[in-house]
């Protein structure tokens, strides 16, 4: 009877011709709508349904800002040398060589000098994917340098950031970035040359409290996480539930707390505009 029966070949799994390959769809987490890579990077990684904006590299963040995506790199060889020795549940020197090979840069900013439509800035982007964007003596002291180098060249500082706060594998050391570069920026004041601060999600801890907050002009992204401790901590500490909204762009900007909220497709020509308000001097045609 066995000839009068029709045997079914097993299912076979596609070949690896046949398959999708990896990273050429991005599903967005806000809307679920699933995302053609190529057409993201297009809109600049923000979603074209909801407009969810896709957190970006410190490297994608100057591309994006800097004519023809040209700029030249400063202080790129600055790195920390662990000086506590510190260990958690894992040694620091081993969580920086891990953020060092995975994000192929010393430490979590990049800094670099360019021109934004025709306009001279010199602009430091954070890396999230470097110790969550954390701000040790590295960063501090690229803050600086690029603050001074703008002092030199009278030109306008951008600082982008996107951070969890202060390092705390480098103790008082990282804090005292709070005030060293603050003070830097109060010389960039005296000498009225603009900064722009630009808050992007997230940004909190000691960078929300110290330079983040002191831009002559406050941009954030929309819906970005800005403020000092975050929302689960303040809800345990005060046992009230906190309103909805809490600490995003829109609900600090309705409180007065920031000067703007602007789209990332925006944000390029609303920061030329406003450095166009400075003055000619500012503007100029870049050396």
């Amino acid at each position: 009877m066995a000839w009068f029966k029709k045997t079914r070949k097993p299912m076979v799994a596609s070949t690896a011709s046949s398959r999708v390959p990896e990273g050429l769809w991005v599903k967005c987490p806000e809307c679920d709508t699933v995302i053609y890579t190529k057409d993201l990077v297009k809109t600049l990684s923000v979603c074209p349904k909801c407009a969810h904006h896709f957190r970006l590299t410190a490297a994608e963040r100057l591309r994006t800002l800097f004519d023809d995506e040209h700029w030249v790199e400063h202080d790129a060889a600055l790195s920390s040398n662990d000086p506590l020795t510190f260990t958690d549940t894992k040694p620091y020197a081993a969580r920086l060589a891990a953020s060092r090979q995975s994000t192929g840069m010393k430490d979590a900013l990049l800094v670099g000098a360019g021109a934004v439509e025709g306009i001279p800035v010199v602009v430091a982007a954070m890396e999230y994917g470097f110790i969550g964007g954390s701000m040790g003596v590295v960063m501090g002291e690229k803050l600086v340098r690029a603050i001074e180098h703008a002092l030199e060249r009278r030109i306008a500082v951008i600082i982008v950031s996107c951070s969890g706060g202060a390092r705390m594998q480098e103790g008082a050391l990282s804090l005292m970035q709070m005030a060293k570069v603050s003070a830097a920026l109060a010389r960039l004041d005296r000498a009225q040359l603009p900064y722009l601060s630009v808050l992007t999600d997230p940004t909190t801890g000691g960078v929300t409290a110290s330079f983040a907050m002191l831009g002559d002009c406050i941009i954030a992204e929309p819906k970005a996480l800005i403020g000092f401790a975050g929302p689960r901590i303040i809800e345990q500490t005060i046992r009230q539930k906190l309103p909805p909204g809490f600490q995003r762009s829109e609900f600090l900007l309705e409180r007065g707390q920031l000067d703007l909220v602007v789209d990332r497709r925006d944000l390029k020509g609303t920061i030329a505009r406003l450095l166009r308000f400075t003055g000619p001097d500012h503007a100029a045609t870049a050396n």
